[in-house]
């Protein structure tokens, strides 16, 4: 049992193998007790609350009671988790405590990706039933506790009993009342080529939050954040981290008091957010997921990964060992024909490579990225014989099939647009800004949904696919549909995201053998939603070495290294200049799913040597990349290198990798402490045979070679006696 229920003290409380959390009913308002490390059910936990919230005649106001999912305008004076608006124009409303039951196992989310169970013995799930009794409004908070994760899935449902129409204003989807200030604010910060930078700040008086309007969860910054005390590191120290399931816009705020205590909410960005919620419906917030740590920002990280990857990746994909390839958009943009394309492949074959990606520029008239999108059939003047010839060509060399596409998009120059202008997001009588040329198609409009779910259904059909790029290279301006009525207008951010899901649901439900990855202008959409449909994305359109340091350690903190798109590219890099070799880059790609985004015919016989070995490397230690509890040796942030290591569950085997990134004159050889290993077993350094011990490596470490040059690196395997 992970859920316990004390009727008189009318306590929950839940538990993991490791974590509490805890919930007290009082005067009818549900209550935040206590998160943290796991506590004995035996003992009384009614201390949690202070005396004075618990006297039923008490006039105090609400500001200052941690709650568990506060509201507007009856004395809570911080920011609400929701906020409606009923037909009278008032904005208040006073959700009551009314039942509560627990489900065994994880009740799906209807139309969102949600984390899941396979047995419904993994998970229990605590819905309580709130009423607002002058409106009708009914709300179900849902916490589904994992018995093996140090983790709480939580999300909201709206459903109205009344008789008139209302209007949600504001829908998060988890809310934590701390009980003091001591805390920093970790997240993920960037731009389009420089995601996933780590930043942490004190939390002070006020308003500290991230988000994103841009309809897409971006690459400026994350849906997550973390909260932590100021001694946490690595390693050591309380860490609560907060993700939310979601690919639109989204809020994630923190807000000191003025009694010092924190309130650390996360879901849909209000800004911009309307839905109607008429008699009968209801409204269901994405799902947000929180992880305790008390082992340091490393532990939240290795339970967010093994989270993610096991319980919210889905598909045949999701334990398969990930194919390595070649991508040929650096290697030839949009100037190639099948012949240029069958020799690039050929080129991969001999290096071991399994896996050929064909690239933007095959349909329509697609010369550059002024046109054609939303026209998904061949460019027969560059493949006269179709895409069906093309991957038989491919694949004669022994090499899979894989393609490219950006199904949301459409270019006002292609023959869908000249049939349907209103098919795109835009507010009728107002410009229509363009992004590369492009728009966005209205994924809220299931005519718009039904007809690119048929046109890439025929070519997935007739072509053997084994592979698809889905990119998404603009975000949304003009948010308006045709397709809706005045009063719904602001709903169509969210209604694109939910459209977005459905298409995906059926694509990769009809289509189970593919391999779909996701990618927006590279990490501009790198989220948990995502995951669900599609097991790893493509990290950022940066392929330079040294900068991928960063954005590879940044996206780590939540996403699984499963989840990681990394490919070699050329050099001087196409997006720094930067001349790094080839084995550094190697390196650094072999960190993630690894691949090459480069011309291959180019490579010198060395480079081709080089190549081969990486290859037959990564063939070889690709299940503990893939699979391997993930830690973070040293912080690319924080100075001159990098390091991580990952090892297997069992800890027997284990692989690190080290990267220096300037030369540094009259330098001893360098200790690498590791972590993650056993202390009691011995292990033997590969190839070198020097055996370890394993307490020996993770207290005084190991002695790395000298590097020479800027730009270099080391690996080393070590594996248990």
């Amino acid at each position: 049992m992970t859920i316990h229920y004390d009727r008189q003290s009318n306590i929950f409380h839940l538990q993991s193998k490791d974590m509490s959390y805890i919930i007290q009913i009082v005067n009818g308002t549900p209550t935040h007790a206590y998160w943290g490390k796991k506590l004995r059910n035996e003992a009384s936990l009614e201390q949690f609350m202070a005396p004075r919230w618990k006297d039923p005649h008490n006039s105090l106001p609400l500001d200052g009671l941690p709650q568990e999912y506060p509201q507007y305008g009856t004395g809570d004076f911080r920011s609400p988790a929701y906020q409606v608006q009923l037909a009278d124009g008032s904005r208040i409303t006073e959700l009551v405590f009314k039942n509560y039951q627990i489900i065994k196992g994880k009740p799906k989310l209807d139309g969102l990706p949600a984390v899941y169970v396979e047995d419904e013995g993994e998970a229990e799930t605590l819905e309580l039933e709130l009423h607002d009794e002058y409106s009708g409004l009914i709300v179900y908070l849902s916490y589904t506790i994992f018995a093996d994760h140090n983790a709480i899935a939580r999300s909201v449902k709206f459903v109205h009993s009344g008789n008139h129409p209302l209007k949600i204003w504001r829908a998060l989807s988890a809310s934590v009342d701390f009980h003091d200030s001591n805390y920093e604010m970790m997240y993920l910060s960037g731009a389009w080529a420089r995601e996933a930078q780590v930043r942490r700040r004190a939390l002070l008086p006020g308003h500290t939050a991230i988000d994103s309007k841009r309809g897409v969860s971006s690459h400026q910054h994350n849906p997550f954040v973390a909260i932590m005390r100021p001694e946490a590191d690595e390693n050591h120290g309380d860490v609560y981290g907060f993700s939310l399931v979601y690919s639109g816009s989204f809020l994630a705020e923190a807000e000191v008091d003025q009694l010092f205590n924190t309130r650390v909410s996360i879901g849909i960005n209000p800004f911009d957010f309307g839905w109607t919620l008429n008699p009968g419906d209801s409204f269901q917030t994405p799902e947000a997921v929180m992880v305790y740590s008390g082992d340091g920002i490393g532990g939240m990280s290795r339970t967010y990964h093994k989270l993610y990857r096991t319980r919210l990746a889905r598909g045949e994909f999701r334990d398969k060992e990930r194919p390595i390839l070649v991508n040929n958009w650096e290697a030839t943009y949009f100037n190639f024909d099948a012949e240029k394309i069958e020799a690039i492949a050929k080129a991969g074959a001999e290096l071991g490579i399994e896996l050929f990606v064909l690239d933007d520029g095959w349909f329509g008239k697609r010369d550059d990225d002024t046109t054609s999108l939303g026209d998904w059939y061949e460019d027969r003047r560059k493949l006269p014989n179709g895409l069906e010839d093309l991957a038989e060509r491919v694949k004669a060399t022994g090499l899979q099939f894989g393609l490219w596409v950006e199904p949301e998009m459409v270019s006002p120059e292609s023959e869908l647009y000249k049939k349907h202008p209103d098919w795109c997001i835009h507010v009728e009588g107002r410009r229509r800004s363009l992004q590369r040329t492009q728009s966005v198609l209205d994924f809220s409009r299931p005519e718009v949904r039904d007809y690119i779910f048929n046109a890439l259904s025929d070519i997935f059909s007739r072509v053997p696919i084994t592979y698809i790029k889905w990119d998404m290279n603009r975000y949304l301006t003009e948010i308006g549909s045709e397709g809706w009525p005045a009063d719904n207008q602001t709903e169509i951010a969210h209604r694109y995201v939910l459209g977005l899901y459905d298409l995906l649901e059926r694509l990769t439900t009809k289509f189970p053998h593919i391999l779909f990855e996701s990618c927006s202008s590279g990490g501009g959409r790198f989220d948990p939603g995502m995951l669900y449909y599609m097991p790893q994305t493509w990290t950022s359109d940066t392929t330079d070495a040294i900068e991928r340091l960063r954005i590879q350690y940044g996206t780590s903190l939540v996403y699984p290294i499963s989840s990681i798109g990394a490919h070699v590219s050329s050099v001087p890099n196409h997006q720094v200049g930067r001349m790094t070799p080839l084995k550094t880059r190697g390196d650094v790609a072999m960190s993630g799913n690894f691949g090459y985004e480069m011309d291959l015919r180019t490579f010198t016989d060395d480079e081709k040597e080089i190549a081969k070995q990486q290859v037959a490397m990564y063939k070889e230690i690709r299940p503990l990349v893939q699979t391997g509890e993930f830690y973070r040796l040293k912080n690319p942030f924080n100075g001159n290198e990098a390091a991580w290591i990952f090892v297997s569950e069992d800890q027997r085997e284990a692989l690190v990798f080290y990267f220096k990134v300037l030369a540094e004159p009259h330098m001893l050889s360098k200790r690498l402490v590791l972590k993650g290993l056993n202390p009691e077993f011995n292990y033997v350094l590969e190839p070198d045979g020097v055996e370890y011990g394993g307490d020996q490596l993770l207290a005084a470490g190991i002695y790395l070679p000298k590097l020479h040059g800027d730009y270099s690196s080391v690996w080393f395997k070590l594996k248990a006696q």
